[in-house]
């Protein structure tokens, strides 16, 4: 099936590897994963995906909705802040209700409890590992969670767990190891109080070599030490490799270097790539004849990388970039007007479904 780019293909049985994975740590440690749908919200993986995980856990009203609508089982809402015209329609839409801060529980706890819904609340434990400042929950003068247990001991009453987010890109298990016992050693006294403990997300322990046995005996012992249920919050764990942005060849130019110019954009359609400086990966990445390989927008750094190819590139050549599933299609925009990428997915018969297109209606809409 030959489909017009950009798309971006979603490959079930890629899919299905990191999902069995996931499976595996749920019965081998009890541990619950539910969904980051901030990570990655394409629902229409969702049956698939709901067979291997407990639920999902938001970042915003909209996730929360989505996460109640199309993938059903536990729905955690978390927000950084909520609002006045928005706090009702979180909670009644989901089973958790996480606050991240003192302030936000004491303003919105008496409705949640009145509807029954499970009340946690974001500690932020002043370590973590990232590799990267933007994106470090722990960084200086950090608005994520709650610092101060002097603030935190009046309401432990109210509340019945608490989420630890500490992790971005983390695949040194023995990093992972180290952060909980110094987590473990300053909030046993208030672990033991708790009926359940989320970890957050960013552990890559879908990544090939990944110790996951071990892992599982670690949640299983901290799980057991406590007498809580622990969650995981997975989003590019579940869909690492599952994803690639397939683009085409419109035109190659050179100003010292051969440059190829593609029917695609780094800002439009793989955001993460200029928010932190990187660059993506084609494979197999070898060959006597380099580009490097740009966007069609105007903007004079929308560049994806340089790259081997074993032939020279033309106008029509196809080009897949590699892993643009987490944190890729849920940033996706209308930057320049560029055709926004449809979206397919590989079943795992082999058969490509197209399952989105968007058209110009859609760019008009967006905007007023």
């Amino acid at each position: 099936m030959t489909l017009q780019t950009p798309y971006y293909l979603l490959d079930k049985s890629v899919l299905l590897r990191n999902l069995e994975k996931i499976s595996y740590l749920r019965q081998a440690s009890g541990v619950k994963c539910v969904l980051a749908l901030k990570a990655f919200a394409t629902w229409s993986v969702f049956d698939i995906m709901a067979e291997h995980m407990d639920g999902t856990t938001s970042s915003s009203l909209y996730e929360v909705k989505l996460g109640r609508e199309k993938f059903g089982g536990e729905t955690h809402a978390y927000s950084v802040a909520w609002a006045d015209h928005e706090i009702d329609a979180a909670i009644e839409n989901c089973d958790k209700i996480i606050f991240n801060s003192v302030n936000q529980l004491e303003r919105y706890g008496d409705k949640a409890e009145a509807q029954g819904k499970k009340i946690g609340l974001r500690l932020n434990p002043g370590i973590s590992h990232s590799h990267f400042l933007l994106a470090d929950p722990a960084r200086p003068f950090s608005r994520l969670g709650e610092w101060d247990m002097e603030r935190v001991e009046p309401v432990l009453d109210r509340i019945s767990g608490v989420m630890f987010h500490f992790n971005c890109e983390n695949d040194e298990y023995e990093s992972l190891d180290a952060l909980l016992s110094k987590i473990e050693a300053r909030f046993a006294d208030v672990l033991h109080k708790l009926e359940w403990v989320s970890l957050g997300g960013g552990i890559r322990f879908t990544s090939d070599n990944y110790p996951i046995e071990k892992l599982a005996q670690r949640l299983k012992e901290m799980s057991e030490r406590y007498g809580i249920q622990l969650y995981l919050e997975p989003g590019e764990a579940s869909v690492t490799k599952s994803t690639t942005l397939e683009v085409t060849v419109l035109d190659v130019v050179y100003n010292g270097k051969h440059v190829a110019i593609v029917d695609s954009s780094t800002e439009a359609h793989m955001l993460d790539l200029l928010t932190y400086s990187e660059y993506t990966s084609v494979a197999p990445n070898t060959g006597p004849h380099t580009y490097i390989v740009c966007g069609k927008t105007c903007l004079a750094g929308d560049i994806f990388g340089e790259f081997q190819f074993e032939t020279e590139l033309k106008a029509g050549d196809r080009i897949s970039f590699l892993d643009a599933g987490g944190y890729t299609m849920v940033k996706k925009n209308w930057f320049n007007g560029v055709q926004m990428p449809s979206i397919a997915v590989r079943h795992l018969d082999g058969q490509v479904e197209l399952v989105r297109e968007f058209t110009f209606e859609d760019y008009a809409q967006s905007l007023s």
